[in-house]
Order: structure tokens, then sequence, then C-alpha cells
């Protein structure tokens, strides 16, 4: 594939952000030592490369599925994201390292420990690196880590929410938040239809959080196609779910964005609503009947907290006499159809966007100083000529896109 002058700077731009974020140390207090976020080669490069990405949690490996399914699914979620031209990236926190995609060995690993490696929110990511723990990352984790390194889409089976009662326990989870502040997409079967959809929701809305439904008007409810609450914001295609993410500037500033879009910086992130499959949807009062049951179970033998939903996910599993887990596979892996889908048209959308008149001003944003160049010249082995060169390229660019800044030119 041939890259223009300007998609070569922004493209080294990126790995040069990439490579602050991959070796940036973050010092633990109680240890005096400091650990390494860990970005596999394969993530790596694809995001050097623009290329579409993928993250995916953990705490479903370990927490919301039993062995051997949870390694089986794990395997066949990535086989799907590669499968439909992205590359997943599963985040885990192994031995302390944060890692941002996981080999075959490690899955497995992550699978066997199965409920004994911590979930790990984002409250909980300083503890376990500080203690060299393994922490399986839940939504909020597993957003914080993606953002890190500058990956927008993330999918997982579904978010936590407002959990019943919530008015007066204030059970509310920390995904919620996180969606509020920060900037990823996020691609789910909805909220998990043990918690209080409406307030979740509404809970949403106070975060300035865009809510989305694929290809319906009604939010799912997780086991079952609909929830009895509708949503604002209906998108029909990977396309649509593109051009939303890019106005709502979830494209990280080295991407190649709208001149308008990029102006917006709401911050926030986006939820992607994704029905389950028909044919793995379960009937309303079924499901509904056994939550309710489990709920009373729950109260009964005082389990709250994050011990709550695998509590309650997994009694569902046993009323439903194993129909609930089946669901959930099938519908983790429709959303990493969707996601994947997603991804890949967010990586065309970027590059259909490498006209020099719309990287006008992200060149100006990107330019790299000189002091940039000496602070990066030992990481990208390069020397002052090449420094010159891609200035040199870069200036021409930026001429260039002076000279056609006709409204009527401007396609992205």
């Amino acid at each position: 594939m041939a890259f223009s002058p300007a998609s070569r700077l922004a493209n080294l731009r990126r790995h040069l952000d990439l490579t602050e974020a991959v070796n940036k140390v973050a010092h633990v207090n109680g240890i005096g030592g400091s650990m390494k976020v860990k970005v596999a080669s394969e993530v790596s490069q694809a995001l050097s490369l623009g290329r579409a990405v993928v993250a995916l949690e953990s705490t479903i490996i370990s927490h919301g599925m039993p062995y051997p399914q949870n390694l089986q699914t794990a395997i066949e979620v990535e086989r799907i994201v590669r499968e439909n031209g992205a590359v997943p990236a599963t985040i885990a926190i192994l031995d302390g390292t944060p890692c941002v995609g996981l080999s075959l060995e490690e899955l497995e690993r992550l699978a066997s420990l199965g409920t004994s490696a911590r979930k790990t929110a984002r409250r909980d990511i300083a503890n376990v690196v500080a203690r060299g723990e393994n922490g399986a990352t839940t939504v909020s984790a597993t957003m914080f880590f993606a953002s890190m390194v500058n990956i927008p889409i993330f999918v997982t089976g579904g978010i936590g929410g407002v959990h019943r009662h919530g008015e007066h326990t204030m059970d509310i989870s920390s995904d919620l938040v996180e969606l509020g502040r920060t900037p990823v997409a996020v691609v789910c079967a909805g909220v998990k239809s043990i918690l209080d959809i409406p307030r979740t929701l509404e809970y949403l809305e106070t975060q300035g959080v865009c809510v989305a439904a694929y290809k319906t008007n009604e939010f799912p409810a997780f086991f079952t196609e609909t929830s009895g609450c509708k949503v604002s914001c209906r998108v029909d295609s990977p396309e649509d779910c593109a051009s939303i993410i890019g106005k709502e500037n979830l494209l990280f500033p080295f991407f190649f964005v709208a001149h308008a879009s990029f102006k917006l910086k709401l911050g926030t992130g986006i939820l992607i609503a994704v029905p389950i499959p028909q044919e793995h949807s379960t009937s309303g009062h079924i499901i509904e009947s056994a939550i309710q049951k489990a709920i009373k179970e729950a109260r009964e033998n005082n389990i709250t907290g994050s011990a709550e939903t695998p509590f309650l996910l997994a009694r569902l599993n046993d009323l439903t006499g194993g129909a609930s887990l089946a669901a959930n596979i099938a519908l983790v892996k429709n959303n990493a159809l969707v996601g994947a889908k997603v991804a890949v048209a967010l990586a065309e959308k970027r590059k259909n966007c490498e006209s020099p008149i719309e990287m006008t001003d992200q060149l100006e944003a990107a330019r790299p100083t000189r002091q940039t160049a000496v602070k990066h010249r030992r990481k990208c082995a390069m020397n002052d000529e090449e420094w010159v060169k891609i200035e040199l390229k870069r200036s021409e660019t930026v001429g260039n896109a002076v000279k056609l800044r006709a409204p009527e030119e401007r396609k992205c």
C-alpha cells in the first residue's frame, strides 16, 4: 500500500506516541520500583500502521465463565476479530505487569486461574500492580489501558450499571463513570439484565455518554433483545458507528479527523449496544424470574459489591439449565463480529481522510520540534538528515494544503 508524505509523517507521530505509552514508567508507592505496560508486538505494529485494533477485557474469562468454556470462548472471540480484519488485544495484569495483547499461553494461564485472578477495576490497578498480582480487568480498567495505548474500540459482553435497589445501596458500577471520562467506544450487548436498566441509562445521560443501539430503536437487555427502554441514537452499520466515534473525538490526536470533529473534544466514551442474536435470545419472563430468585439468594447470603455480579451470573446459569451461559457466549461472539467491523470502518475513515486539506491543522499540531527530534533520536534511530527529510515533506504537504482549502474539496 502506498502512503502519502502526510500519512508517513502521521504514522511516525503515531509510532512515537505509542512508544511513549508503552515505555511509560509508573512508580509504585511502597515498593520503590517501577513497572511498564507490556504491549504485544502484533498490537504495537498494528497501531503504528493505523490498522484496526479491538481491545478485549479479561474479567469475562476469569470470572464470567467456567473453565474450559472461558478459554475456548476467548480463543474464538480473538479468531472472529482477526477474521473480520482487526487485531485483538486482550488486556490483563499478569504478575503485576499490565499487558495489552495476550499470547495463547497467557490466555490459558488466565483461564485456568479463574476467580483466583483478582477482579480489577480502575480503583484496583495500582494495588494489583504494586503487589505483583494477577488481575482480570473489568470494563473500567480495560478502557483505561486501551485509552493509554490509543485503542479506540473495545468489545465486551455487557457493562455494569446501577444495581437494583441502587437508590438505597448506592451500588453503581465504575464502568459508568469510566464511560463518562475515557474516550473509548464500548461495543456490548447492553447492560446486564440483573441490573436496573432505566436508572443505568439515566446515569449514563448524566455522565454525558452517547448511547447508541445497533439496528434497533430499543436498548437491549443482555440476554434479551429488548428492555422497554428507547434510545435517542440508532446506528445501522459499522460506518454509522465510525462516523459517530469520529464526531465524539474518540480518534486520538494523531488520527486523521475532520477539523470540526477535532474541535469537539468531548472526552467521553460511546456505548454501542448490540442486541443478542434472536436465535439465542432468552424469553423475558423466564430470565426475569431467574434473576429475581438469584437476587433474593444474594441478599440472604449477604453477597454484595464486586462479588455480586459473578454470583448472580453463576446462579442464572444454574437456574436456566445452562441457557444463560450459552447465550452469554453467543452474544460475546456477536459483539466481537460487530466491533471488529466498526474498528475496520474507523481505520478506513482515517485512511480516507489523509488528504492534505484535512491534515493541515493535524500536521501543525504533530510537527516534530528540534527538541522532539533530540528526545526521540535514540528511540527511532533517526539522524538529523532523516528528520530534515521528514520536515521538508511536512512543509511541502502543508504548503499544498493551504492552496487547496476550497470547501467543496473537504470530503471527510
